[in-house]
């Protein structure tokens, strides 16, 4: 297997900077053939078999066409957890990790059973990890795809979970009314404009979800205002409100909150230094 590791590492430099097509390689080997760094450092080493040669000529092949890893394996980390991912949902970020974490590290200001919301969950990231972190929440999760709340619900299942998922949209949102107030908001909503595709990678540009990526250029904050609205009904007087924000509308994003009435906000940055979370109460 040394052969077609160093073979795999070697076609990725068409694709990606070294270290980053070293990183993909080993990520292949060892969850696909489980070939770890451990067996490669000690010298271990096998012949393909014939399924496994079919195999990896296939990955390689979707590789090349800039096809992310994590589609091909079906499955990424976040949050210390693996996550079954596809084409119906995003593919999780470091920087939504981050979120997720500032929301645990402010549960002691919580009620004891919080009802939480996830809005737009995609893979279920977000509210299967919140509801592993606070297993004394009440966790609920909403997506307008079908298809992306199949995965959230499988996600929940194999990881234990408890979190009630729905379909719903948005921006036009009816089945909020239909609940008890909620404690916690959060969304990682649709934030990139499309004139900022071309600064995109082919790999997310040609494979991951629009509808879950882009905003109209002269309306980027579409989906947090309708966010914001809805809270105004459906949160409880004193419940937070947070949000994965683009950089570079930190400061309109708090300046909408602020006029729609919601106060303590707060902007955090992400481990690259951009403005990459708000938060907020009603």
């Amino acid at each position: 297997m040394k052969k077609e590791l160093h073979y795999l590492q070697e076609k990725l430099l068409a694709c990606y900077p070294a270290g980053e097509a070293a990183a993909i390689a080993r990520w292949v080997f060892e969850s696909r053939f489980h070939y770890t760094r451990l067996d490669y450092c000690l010298g271990k080493d096998r012949e393909f078999s014939k399924e496994e040669r079919d195999d990896f000529e296939n990955i390689v092949s979707r590789l090349l066409e800039n096809e992310p890893v994590q589609y091909i394996l079906g499955e990424t980390e976040f949050c210390g957890r693996t996550f079954l991912v596809n084409r119906h949902v995003l593919i999780p970020r470091p920087e939504t990790e981050e979120l997720v974490h500032w929301i645990v590290a402010d549960a002691p200001s919580f009620p004891d059973a919080p009802r939480m919301l996830d809005l737009g969950t995609g893979s279920g990231c977000i509210a299967v990890s919140l509801a592993c972190f606070l297993p004394q929440a009440a966790v609920s999760a909403c997506d307008i795809s079908e298809g992306a709340l199949n995965v959230a619900r499988e996600n929940a299942d194999r990881l234990g979970a408890v979190v009630d998922f729905f379909q719903e949209d948005i921006l036009h949102p009816r089945s909020l009314a239909n609940q008890p107030k909620w404690n916690v908001w959060v969304s990682n909503p649709p934030y990139i404009c499309n004139r900022e595709r071309e600064e995109m990678t082919a790999n997310v540009l040609d494979h991951e979800p629009h509808t879950a990526l882009f905003v109209p250029d002269d309306d980027p904050l579409l989906f947090y205002r309708a966010i914001a609205q809805a809270g105004l009904e459906h949160l409880c007087v004193g419940g937070y409100l947070y949000f994965e924000i683009n950089r570079a509308y930190g400061a309109a994003t708090r300046q909408m909150l602020a006029e729609m009435g919601y106060q303590e906000i707060q902007i955090r940055q992400d481990q690259f230094g951009n403005d990459r979370m708000i938060k907020c109460r009603r």
